[in-house]
């Protein structure tokens, strides 16, 4: 049985190689006053940082450096990641989806279904290609569009002063748009924060910094399987890891203000040996599907985006030999707080 290390970090986050307010320096600084084991930057239509040698180990974490694309009309915002060559803005999003996949890296979907129309000055940007067969991903729950779209006149003072229990919960339509996609191919989930620093100014003339990166980074993590030890002395290698684990899959999203994550597990106990997330097998002869939660909580386990079993407490355990695409969310006091990626049982293997 494959042994893994569980790492957990940030994805989606922006430096003054774009339109964030820090440096890399500053950010990994900051970074490192918490429990974070890596960070992904991700700034926009620009890989310079990534040229300018600034990625690898800060302290006890590693920062990795994509790219967030997007079209002309600066919809279909596409974060990148494994790739070495810069690519051209201006592109249609088909164009940069495949050039990514022949770079051989990977993408991730950004705010796919961003819809928002309270402020002017930051309209949506949502994905429009659906029909792309190359994505590899979808950020399922992104922190900043999450809280700009529920901005209203009337709760805007308490959101600007409590930025992270602003958060509720992922979009069901996203939800529901990934469950669908996984039915015709695997498509894996992360959580974003898509954190740049900003300054907000109320009424248009008192500035107020609600985002700053330390509150950002306590929010939506995505928690990582490897299959060893990040290398201290290698960080392509240590990437590379992290890239392979978020790419299949072994992986899952979470909210870390209702309490940290680390040490949740889903996996499926079969004839031949263990399943874990991202993975497939064959139907047959019932399969043990258990669940591993590090705090008491609601588990419910979904097949085809539908529950067919729930529990509280810790675990759950569920035998069945249907076919279908599983994944687990777990609810903490009632509020969404872990969003596993599926496990594929599959009919005629």
């Amino acid at each position: 049985m494959q042994t893994f290390f569980q790492y957990k970090g940030v994805l989606h986050v922006h430096s003054t190689y774009s339109d964030g307010q820090k440096t890399i320096p500053e950010i990994a600084a900051i970074a490192n006053e918490l429990d974070l084991d890596f960070l992904l930057m991700t700034d926009h239509n620009t890989l310079q940082s990534r040229l300018d040698g600034l990625e690898g180990w800060y302290g006890h974490v590693l920062l990795g450096i994509g790219s967030e694309l997007n079209d002309a009309d600066d919809k279909n915002h596409y974060m990148a990641f494994n790739i070495n060559e810069p690519i051209p803005f201006g592109l249609s999003a088909e164009s940069y989806v495949n050039k990514v996949k022949e770079q051989g890296g990977f993408g991730i979907i950004a705010h796919p279904d961003e819809s928002r129309a309270h402020l002017e000055a930051y309209p949506p940007y949502p994905w429009t290609i659906w029909e792309s067969a190359d994505y590899d991903g979808i950020e399922i729950w992104n922190h900043m569009s999450e809280w700009m779209e529920g901005l209203t006149n009337w709760n805007k003072f308490w959101r600007f002063m409590h930025p992270r229990r602003s958060i509720v919960s992922p979009k069901k339509e996203t939800l529901q748009r990934w469950d669908q996609l996984n039915q015709k191919r695997k498509v894996v989930a992360v959580g974003g924060v898509d954190a740049h620093g900003f300054i907000y100014r109320i009424w248009g003339f008192i500035p107020l910094r609600v985002f700053r990166y330390k509150i950002s980074f306590r929010t939506i993590r995505t928690h990582v399987l490897v299959k060893e030890k990040l290398p201290a002395d290698n960080p392509q290698k240590a990437l590379n890891l992290i890239y392979e684990a978020i790419r299949s899959g072994r992986s899952y999203v979470a909210h870390n203000l209702l309490v940290d994550a680390s040490g949740f597990y889903f996996n499926v106990e079969y004839a031949q040996g263990v399943a874990e997330m991202g993975d497939s097998l064959a139907a047959g002869r019932k399969n043990l599907f258990l669940v591993q939660a590090p705090a008491a909580a609601q588990i419910v386990l979904l097949k085809d985006g539908s529950a067919v079993e729930q529990s509280s407490g810790t675990e759950l355990r569920y035998e069945s030999a249907e076919p279908g695409i599983y994944r687990v969310e777990v609810r903490r006091q009632g509020r969404p707080w872990i969003f596993s990626n599926q496990i594929r049982v599959l009919a005629g293997q």
